[in-house]
């Protein structure tokens, strides 16, 4: 490959130690390393944003790979092209010449080409006796061949982020209209439950979503809008649930009122232990729910201070979780007795988000053992989910981070 050696460029432009670097790379071409100039520079446009490139960027180096006469470009072939600006500006549909010049620069500063300027600036090619090339001064298109295998890379990782960005987008889409259908529906048919409140979180979760938004402000918002579409879903199907009870226990006193006194039938009572219902205390009978699985890292966005209490100061699974609630209820004077009551109608991950909710509001709690139990017994009827806790301590964490901004 006819690189020569290291060339400082012509006139006021600056030689640095970065273009030093460039160009001693072009040197160390693997030996008969090739690749389809094409393909790579489809890699070298999605890779477009992570190398500091512009759209003129890419128009201005396919007019460079269009001035090299093979598909391929190959270490052991002369890789420098020497069109002149004038027939750069043709190529590249018209384009300014300070566009150009500024374009050439951002190449460079790139890592795709390196300049090799002749004494005067000028660009052409030396050929020998046999018409063959011995010497041209131009552009260097070895840096692009060099860096084949990292332009693919990050152009994979580009085209993953895109896709997941789309995913996301989509699935943002689909749980906004899930819920905003779902909150319509409860308040047009006289569902039970304070849906103006729930409407209100729905709009505020919409309000926050950027007119551009980045990956992590769908994900943030997507998890939060998740999280109310499954307490919007629990809310109607405790409801739902109840008036089966309801209807059930009807059938029951018409079944006693309608069964004649010789009738061998009788209702037997129903075993603490049949599956579906829990004892948590002798003579407490409750419905089991099944557990919410709230995502951790929801939990920990919420609740980020019970992260300082958990192993070597930090929370990365559920376990560490549960253990870190332990040392924060013996810190905020839970009784052991208080917590334990918490776990069995809860569930101990739920019993440890309580407990991570009620340090973020410690401030405001003159009990927290009180607290604790008036949650477990609200939770035992029914009345009460962690989800609209999570959702206010997310909003709250949120302005917060706003305001220090």
């Amino acid at each position: 490959m006819q690189t020569g050696s290291v060339t400082t460029p012509f006139g006021r432009r600056p030689m640095t130690l970065a273009l030093v670097k460039r160009q001693v790379a072009t040197n160390e071409i693997k030996a008969g390393k090739s690749v389809d100039k094409w393909k790579v520079f489809r890699d070298a446009s999605e890779a477009r944003e992570e190398l500091g490139l512009q759209s003129n960027s890419l128009a201005v180096l396919d007019a460079l790979l269009s001035f090299y006469p093979e598909n391929e470009l190959r270490q052991d072939a002369q890789l420098i092209v020497f069109p002149s600006n004038a027939q750069l500006i043709l190529r590249a549909h018209g384009m300014a010449g300070a566009t150009l010049r500024r374009h050439l620069a951002m190449l460079v500063d790139a890592g795709l080409i390196v300049r090799k300027d002749s004494a005067n600036g000028k660009r052409y090619a030396r050929k020998n006796g046999a018409g063959e090339i011995e010497n041209a001064f131009g552009f260097d298109l070895s840096p692009i061949l060099g860096r084949s295998e990292e332009l693919a890379l990050v152009a994979q990782k580009v085209v993953a982020a895109r896709a997941a960005f789309r995913k996301a987008k989509e699935n943002l889409t689909i749980c906004r209209r899930d819920v905003r259908k779902l909150i319509s529906a409860a308040m047009e048919e006289g569902a039970d439950g304070d849906w103006a409140a729930i409407e209100a979180m729905y709009l505020d979760l919409v309000g926050r979503i950027p007119r551009t938004p980045s990956m992590a402000d769908i994900a943030n918002i997507l998890d939060e809008m998740a999280l109310l579409r499954e307490e919007v879903l629990n809310q109607l199907d405790t409801q739902q649930n109840s008036q089966f009870y309801s209807t059930n226990d009807a059938l029951i006193e018409q079944h006693k009122q309608n069964s004649k006194p010789e009738s061998s039938i009788e209702l037997e009572p129903r075993s603490e232990k049949e599956q579906g219902w829990t004892s948590s205390k002798p003579g407490r009978l409750a419905m089991r729910e099944p557990l919410k699985a709230f995502p951790l890292g929801l939990v920990l966005k919420a609740c980020p201070q019970i992260a300082d209490y958990g192993p070597g100061g930090s929370v990365g699974a559920w376990r560490e979780l549960m253990s870190a609630a332990v040392v924060v209820r013996s810190m905020l004077g839970i009784s052991p007795s208080a917590y334990q009551d918490a776990c069995e109608v809860m569930g101990a991950e739920n019993a440890a988000v309580a407990v991570g909710c009620i340090l973020e509001r410690a401030h405001l709690i003159n009990s927290a053992g009180g607290y604790l139990r008036d949650l477990t017994r609200r939770t035992e009827r029914g009345e009460f989910s962690l989800g609209p806790v999570i959702m206010a301590l997310l909003r709250s964490n949120g302005e917060r981070a706003l305001q220090a901004g």
